[in-house]
This record gives structure tokens, sequence and C-alpha cells, in this order.
């Protein structure tokens, strides 16, 4: 099948929720960025990645511009970023990506979700074995020769590029740490990047009935509606 397929498969998992979280997902993203690397997004490069995602999310103009004015001010609180791993009910590993200004509040409330659905949060680190962690752009797609694409990428830690039919864009997905570098080449390129960032692959599923797949649903529905959390991971996949 092929690592195509597997990262196609994973892309399914990733739960997102409605736009208005995205808005709230994409201002604290602007908040790290500009903290981090300042409000220039010609000098600041993951504060350029953020902006590309938020047109990508359809973002209005002016709240992206506002967002980045906040970030600038001095009374603008300063998030941190968290990840949190535990267990649902049949064994579905479930990794949680937060960014908060409380990390005892989201802490608290990540775990009653888990213990009020049958599940329980667990420690650090203890699912690096299930989740392999990737970055991943998605490029608009002008008539580019994918193989000769992936063999100028593969030096820097790509190891795999394809096409998404449905939206005519090219999928590539590379090491971790690989990010600051595929993003150079593309921009230097002259490649059209829709949006960036990472994902958490799972190397090993759990396959569920519909029926239990439903006690998951009522953790990542908990999870989603959280407004410290970003992204909801699971390994859970459907019977066929």
């Amino acid at each position: 099948m092929g690592r195509a397929f597997e990262f196609r498969k994973a892309r399914k998992m990733k739960r997102w929720s409605s736009m208005a979280k995205t808005f709230t997902r994409i201002g604290k993203d602007i908040v790290i960025a500009v903290k981090e690397g300042g409000p220039d997004p010609s000098s600041n490069s993951r504060l350029r990645a953020v902006i590309q995602n938020a047109k990508a999310a359809n973002m209005p103009k002016a709240n992206v511009e506002s967002a980045i004015k906040r970030a600038s001010s001095k009374d603008q609180e300063n998030y941190i970023e968290v990840v949190l791993e535990g267990y649902g009910l049949h064994g579905v590993a479930v990794l949680v990506e937060c960014t908060t200004d409380n990390n005892n509040r989201t802490v608290a409330n990540v775990r009653s979700y888990f213990n009020k659905t049958g599940g329980s949060l667990g420690t650090t680190g203890m699912l690096d074995f299930i989740f392999e962690r990737k970055c991943v752009f998605k490029v608009v797609n002008k008539g580019t020769d994918l193989e000769e694409l992936e063999l100028e990428l593969i030096d820097f830690g790509v190891d795999d590029v394809f096409l998404d039919d449905e939206h005519n864009q090219i999928n590539i997905y590379g090491e971790f740490k690989a990010y600051g570098d595929v993003q150079k080449y593309l921009e230097e390129n002259g490649f059209e990047i829709e949006s960036s960032g990472f994902e958490r692959i799972p190397l090993d599923t759990k396959t569920l009935s519909e029926t239990d797949a439903e006690d998951i649903d009522k953790l990542l529905e908990k999870l989603e509606e959280d407004e410290d959390v970003q992204n909801v991971y699971h390994n859970m996949v459907l019977a066929d």
C-alpha cells in the first residue's frame, strides 16, 4: 500500500472542529509565533506559516492583523504548548495537543474528560511508540513532476510526496526536524504553500466496531470543545 496510503488514512483520523474553534487555535499560534520571532512575517518563518494556515482556513485578513497586533502588546499573556497523553476505552491511544495560559487548569480539565468517559490520562512520552510526528506541507499543484520533487526533497528528510486529487494539492510529509529546510526550499523555488504544520501519524491502530467507537467519540467531543485544546489524535479505525 505504501507510505502515502498510511498518511492519507491518518489524515482521516485527525479530527477538526468548527471554524470558530479553528480561528481561536490559529490566534494562539499567532501569539506564540510573534512572541518567539517578532511581528514581521518576512523575518519570522513560523509566523509566515501560521498566516498561510489562516488563509487556508478562510480566516479574514483583518482578524489575522488584529491577532498579530494583540500578540505584540505587552498586555498579551504568554501561552505554553502542552502535550497530554492517555488511553480511552477499548485501549485506544489518544494524544492531545494544547496551548494554554494556565497549565494546571488544562491538565485538570483534560484528566476529567478521560475519567468521565472511562479512560485515564497518562504520563508524557508514554505514546511515543504509537505516534510518529511528521511535518506536512500542502502545496498548490501547478503540474509539478512529483517524482522529481521527491528526489529534490529526499535529502531534507522528506519521505513521501503524493497528489491529493480532490483538492489539487501536493502533500509532502517528512521528518519532524525537516520542517525548516523544506519550508525554505519550497519558498525559494516558488511553490505556493497552502498550509503547513505537523501531524501525529499512528504506527499502530485499534480496530473497533461502530458501537465501541461511540465510546471514544464521547471523549473526543469533550476534548475538542475545550478552548485550550488545539489538536486531538487517536489510533482508532472502524471495522469494515
